[in-house]
């Protein structure tokens, strides 16, 4: 490996001879020019990694050298070095794009240091993530054989996804490789604990279960209200948590989080079931008995969620709320038109809430259209899609008209998704649904023993379609996919992130209360 090269300019180079001795020391390559015209001239005919520039030097200063030098190679990184504290040279130096700027006299040890910051930053990195990962990896294991409860499995995910995020900055694909490993492990032992556990739910209160889609309202969103504050709630569908962390710094800029907390999602883990829950404040088989007319037996997923706001007011009419709502719909296309319009109705309301379908179109665009499934490759490409959405959407200037006019938001989702690899052969009638993540039907035939059967759907209060009907739900990266044209559709449906089934990924959902700067 070649030692780094850096380019020192000063008028003054003699004088820094022990300061370029030590560099070398440290294994840098270090060439010198003293003054601007030489410097540009060197850039022009070689490779340096960063570049040490003094301010005041005859001929062309410090500052128009730089604007020569970044018109060549604009990324390179160049660090400022005067004697001069005026703040108008600062200002006009970070205008510039500088990477450090330094007061002479400057120590060996400034000069070290800067060079790490810019320069051995991502080695550094790399070093001390793949170092503290290895720390943790063990731990973990060992919790994953303990007997976790549901909250537990929260810290579990939330540690997971932590490692997933740091170690996706550095470059140790060896150790991204492991994580995938023990994330595979843990949602296998995820499974086990939802099968074991799932319907024993019903049964039980918040705290010895978890908090489920049809508590949200009552539990987290209406003692907002109670405050006197007016609350908009974001359901942006089919958000991961892994994904809320990487939009998450967006909203830091006119937000602090009062809350970050982690719910289930109930199962199928699909936007007819979960979403409908949330809104009604009722699991699926207590909607269709309560409202049979809000609650469609169709299969079609958006048939199934016509009905959500009507849902809401009746979830608020039984608990004697009277707010004000105002209730929207959104696939983020062509809203622009619609903010001032959103901001207006939103702040003349007491509880506003906007389903936001963006990010579960891009899940299935990646499924259906090569040039989204290269843009979001894995879970990193994925997350960064996300985030370039979120920063040039129409959806961030409601935001900021929101921070700037008091109102708390809660942002939360309906279920999560997860990459899908394995496919299991599932034989069903011609009723049997199309999901690839769960099946409801009669007499469906699978041979894998990883499945979580709901032979008595009651239990789960899901809704029957006739007396015989059960649901099965795929674990881990598993699918679902009939043996008639099964090539096929295995090979168009693996690597494509689904939902409806059983996985940390999407069932353990984020659930955040902001408060504006």
């Amino acid at each position: 490996m070649s030692k780094p090269r850096i380019l020192w300019t000063d008028d003054e180079i003699d004088l820094l001879r022990a300061h370029i001795i030590f560099l070398e020391s440290k294994g840098y390559e270090v060439e010198t020019a003293n003054n601007g015209l030489d410097a540009i001239d060197k850039v022009k005919e070689n490779f340096y990694d960063i570049i040490f520039l003094d301010e005041n030097m005859p001929g062309l200063t410090g500052l128009e050298t730089l604007t020569q030098i970044k018109s060549i190679v604009p990324n390179l990184p160049v660090v400022m070095i005067t004697k001069s504290e005026e703040e108008n040279i600062m200002d006009e130096a970070v205008g510039s794009k500088i990477a450090d700027y330094l007061i002479k006299p400057v120590n060996p040890n400034q000069i070290l240091l800067s060079i790490k910051k810019n320069i051995d930053m991502q080695r550094l990195v790399t070093q001390q993530t793949t170092s503290a990962y290895q720390m943790q990896f063990g731990k973990i294991g060992m919790l994953l054989n303990d007997r976790l409860n549901h909250q537990e499995w929260v810290d579990i995910y939330k540690k997971l996804v932590h490692w997933e995020i740091e170690l996706s900055q550095s470059d140790d694909s060896a150790m991204d490789e492991i994580l995938a490993m023990q994330k595979a492990d843990a949602n296998k032992a995820f499974f086990r604990y939802i099968k074991d556990h799932y319907i024993h739910w019903f049964t039980q209160e918040i705290g010895e279960r978890p908090l489920l889609s049809p508590d949200i309202m009552k539990h987290k969103v209406f003692p907002l209200l109670d405050g006197g504050k007016k609350v908009f709630v974001l359901v942006i569908d089919n958000l991961r948590f892994d994904q809320w962390r990487t939009i998450s710094k967006v909203f830091d800029n006119y937000y602090r989080t009062e809350s970050e907390d982690l719910y289930y999602s109930i199962l199928p883990t699909a936007t007819m079931y979960a979403r409908n829950a949330i809104f009604a404040g009722l699991m699926p088989s207590e909607i269709g008995r309560l409202y049979p007319d809000l609650w469609d037996d169709d299969d079609n997923e958006g048939h199934k969620n016509r009905f959500e706001e009507q849902l809401l007011r009746k979830q608020m009419t039984r608990h004697g709320r009277k707010e004000k709502l105002w209730f929207d719909k959104s696939s983020g296309i062509r809203m622009e038109r619609r903010i001032a319009d959103s901001l207006n109705s939103i702040v003349e309301s007491d509880l506003s809430v906007m389903v936001f379908n963006f990010v579960d179109m891009i899940s299935h665009a990646r499924t259906e259209m090569d040039m989204i499934k290269e843009l979001a490759a894995d879970e990193k490409a994925y997350r960064s899609l996300t985030l370039s959405w979120f920063n040039n959407s129409s959806l961030l200037a409601l935001l900021k008209g929101l921070s700037e006019n008091d109102i708390r938001v809660v942002v939360t989702t309906d279920h999560g998704s997860i990459r899908v690899h394995n496919p299991i052969k599932v034989i069903g009638d011609r009723e049997t649904n199309t999901n690839l993540r769960y099946k409801l039907g009669k007499n469906l035939n699978y041979q894998s023993k990883q499945i979580y059967e709901l032979r008595d759907p009651k239990k789960a209060f899901l809704p029957l379609r006739n007396v015989s009907t059960s649901y099965i739900f795929a674990h881990s990266d598993d699918f679902l996919a009939y043996p008639n044209n099964y090539n096929h559709y295995a090979n168009y449906y693996k690597d494509t992130f689904q939902h409806g089934g059983i996985s940390m990924e999407e069932m353990i959902i984020p659930l955040i209360t902001l408060v504006p700067r």
